[in-house]
């Protein structure tokens, strides 16, 4: 696995029902069972888990040579393989397709392989067997569409140029015969593949290592489209691919393309690593195929079973809680497109396909949510997965209203919010927070207090602090007028108790990085999250390029831990920092967590492309 992407370009969710009412052409059509899918998962098996060692990557950068790795054969026994289990769990977990890995870099291939000098797990490894063939039939007896990973560079092969990478066998310029039989082996297992399985997906890796005329890419592409017109190919195809895959590195801003997908490990490895056991939580996984619902695109997440084909236990706990999750949520997971922007929304949202029914994705419990700028008339809103459980919402300023959350059914997870419309979306793009006065946040009536508090926050983090020459003071003591004049006790409390995140501070962090609203030191080195209600989990920081050197909650002094996730040492995108905040130290109306970093704020926010190393 190698290409990791973070594309921060922000697209707009729009709507014209004349585009929706165009014929669509076979190449989009193709696209629609992918388009709605969601999830899937992505299953790495092969004899990298006998040890428990880098797939591939291990002998190619030499941390153990070439002919101890391939040792692994001998340890390859898939004793307790069970290919209708794994179809089982797969579908439980709500997934609608999956991908499984035929022959990684290493060249062992999962299939009994016909073409020349293929190394296979049925000749060559101790399972003797064909353990490819088992999954892929039991696959046809459901609805789950069929992929498979198929690695372009064979790092074991004679043919192949690239042996490691201080090891060549020959130059391509110079030995072009050589290279074009490879070429001829690599599409002969390739046609195997298409004639044996009848892949509706392809997923390449790989291609950084030759131009697409080298690897006569179009071919490739032509050759799979003459077994299924309507093959989905990913864009590891040096240019012939149909859709993005982001590694790893969730996208702070959804990727360019219409249609994409976020391959992702449960914890650091990709195959089973029997000593990592740094395993996000089904929370955070959860929240993650949330994260890639609101911004189009789809999951896909990975399991690598043990070398006798057993899946590890926590892997099995997390595709179940998956599974609770989405069979719950069905109607806002499946058939959805991308949601609203930030503005109109803070957190993560999503469209049903005829655009008619929004799903705001709730991470935290609390006593309301506000939706700005829609223009459509509202039907119902309801809490999905809760037959029956109708909210009620109010007007609260122009195109702004509040959905009542007393209600609600909260899930220990994501809440999801469906708000049904009698048409489809139409919304202000260019919505900006009520331009509020001071004044009338201080001396607002006791049932507006959260949300004249809200409006002071979200006015915060666009850039317009009202509390300048409010008389606050740097400590929140001795507070002068009009400040200490407010009639609003709680709301004067709440200020001078945060007063450190609320004075002299800027504009907070654009959209994408935290799914809240936050404001940054005048030094740019403390970084100020608001926290509403109760998190379900762990807060989520991305894109961040700094260290943290430490986190306290405001106006109360308490340390908290953080995790970091997806940090590969030798990539340059930053992981996700989950912090730890305990409910028990939640601030009754808004919590306030300082985030004090290494040194001024940076951000992740560019284009990425391939990272052509894994040291």
């Amino acid at each position: 696995m190698i290409k990791k992407f973070l594309i921060s370009l922000a697209i707009g969710a729009s709507f014209c029902t004349n585009v929706l009412a165009q014929k669509k052409s076979p190449e989009i059509k193709k696209m629609d069972w992918f388009e709605d899918a969601k999830l899937g998962i992505f299953v790495h098996w092969g004899i990298y888990s006998v040890d428990g060692i880098s797939e591939s990557w291990a002998f190619f950068n030499n941390y153990i040579n070439h002919t101890n790795y391939m040792k692994q054969l001998n340890g390859f026994t898939a004793a307790n393989y069970n290919a209708q289990e794994w179809v089982n769990l797969i579908e439980q977990s709500g997934a609608k397709y999956t991908v499984i890995t035929s022959k990684h870099h290493d060249g062992v291939s999962l299939w009994d392989s016909k073409a020349t000098q293929a190394i296979t797990t049925k000749t060559h490894s101790a399972a003797k067997k064909d353990v490819l063939t088992p999954f892929m039939q039991a696959l046809e007896k459901t609805s789950l569409k069929k992929g498979i990973y198929f690695s372009l560079p064979d790092w074991s092969h004679p043919l192949y140029d690239i042996n490691t990478k201080t090891k060549k066998r020959y130059a391509i310029e110079k030995e072009p015969q050589r290279w074009d039989s490879f070429v001829t082996y690599y599409q002969q297992q390739l046609k195997e593949l298409s004639t044996q399985f009848k892949p509706d997906l392809l997923w390449f890796d790989g291609d950084w290592e030759h131009t697409d005329t080298a690897w006569r890419s179009q071919e490739t592409q032509r050759l799979l489209q003459s077994y299924n017109p309507n093959i989905i190919i990913n864009s590891r195809l040096n240019h012939y691919g149909d859709y993005e895959t982001p590694e790893q590195g969730v996208p702070v801003l959804r990727p360019k393309s219409k249609y994409w997908e976020l391959c992702y490990t449960m914890n650091d490895s990709w195959g089973f690593q029997h000593f990592d056991k740094h395993y996000k939580t089904p929370n955070m996984i959860i929240r993650t195929l949330a994260d890639c619902i609101s911004m189009g695109g789809n999951l896909l997440l990975d399991i690598g079973p043990q070398e006798d084909g057993s899946i590890p236990a926590p892997q099995r706990e997390i595709l179940k809680a998956l599974g609770t999750w989405t069979a719950k949520h069905a109607k806002a997971v499946y058939g959805t497109r991308a949601g609203i922007p930030f503005s109109n929304f803070q957190g993560k949202s999503a469209l049903s396909k005829d655009h008619k029914t929004l799903f705001l994705y709730l991470e935290e419990q609390k006593e309301s949510v506000e939706l700005a700028g829609l223009k459509s008339k509202i039907k119902d809103i309801t809490v999905v997965g809760a037959p029956g459980a109708k909210l009620s919402y109010k007007n609260i300023g122009y195109e702004k209203i509040q959905i009542d959350l007393a209600k609600a059914s909260f899930d220990p997870n994501v809440t999801v919010v469906a708000v049904t419309l009698e048409e489809p979306i139409q919304y202000n793009k260019n919505v900006k927070p009520t331009a509020e006065k001071l004044e009338n946040v201080l001396n607002a009536n006791a049932a507006d207090t959260q949300i004249h508090l809200r409006s002071l926050v979200a006015n915060l983090h666009a850039g317009s602090n009202l509390l300048v020459n409010s008389g606050l003071t740097s400590d929140g003591l001795n507070l002068k007028s009009p400040l200490a004049n407010a009639k609003n006790t709680t709301i004067k409390e709440w200020i001078s108790k945060h007063a450190e995140a609320l004075d002299a501070t800027t504009a907070g962090l654009p959209d994408g990085h935290y799914t809240g609203h936050s404001a940054l030191s005048a030094d740019r080195q403390t970084l100020y999250l608001f926290v509403e209600g109760q998190p379900t989990g762990d807060l989520a920081l991305k894109g961040l390029k700094n260290n943290i050197a430490r986190i306290r909650i405001v106006g109360e002094g308490s340390m908290l831990q953080h995790q970091l996730f997806n940090k590969l040492y030798w990539s340059p995108i930053p992981g996700i920092a989950y912090i730890n905040l305990p409910k028990e130290r939640l601030d009754k109306h808004m919590t306030v967590v300082a985030v004090l970093l290494d040194k001024p704020l940076e951000l992740y926010r560019e284009d990425v492309g391939a990272i052509e190393s894994n040291l």
